[in-house]
Formats: C-alpha cells, structure tokens, sequence
C-alpha cells in the first residue's frame, strides 16, 4: 500500500511545487492512516489544511480505496 501512496503523491506533487511547496510521505500505517509532511510554502500557509483535505486526501483515497485519511504532522 506505501508504494500505491507514493505514486498518489507523485500526481498531486507538480501542483504544490507550481507554487512554491512540497509533500512529504512520512509513514502509512496499518489501519489506512497517511501521514505527511507539507514543506516550504505549504508549511506556513494558512491554506495548508484545505489543500491537504481537498486535494492531497482526495487524491490519495482515489488511488488507493484502503486509504481511511491523510494528515499532515
């Protein structure tokens, strides 16, 4: 499931690097918790919480169903 994750982030990537941000996979765990990591203009912007939810969540559950959420640490 971690490598399945991985390419969901690759889809969203280009998006958060287009203004200034990244993602990061820090760990998935058994019960379909992501977490991760947004750096550099993600990491201190107030939108953050949205893109995570709206876009980063959407897309990672899309690829990979067994996904329960996606939070940032």
């Amino acid at each position: 499931m971690e490598e399945r994750v991985r390419e969901a982030l690759e889809k969203v990537r280009p998006f958060l690097q287009a203004d200034g941000g990244d993602v990061e996979l820090v760990r998935v765990d058994e019960d379909g918790t992501v977490f991760v990591k947004l750096t550099g203009a993600c990491g201190g912007c107030p939108m953050a919480q949205m893109t995570l939810k709206s876009g980063v969540e959407r897309i990672v559950k899309e690829s990979v169903p067994e996904v329960k959420s996606v939070e940032a640490v």
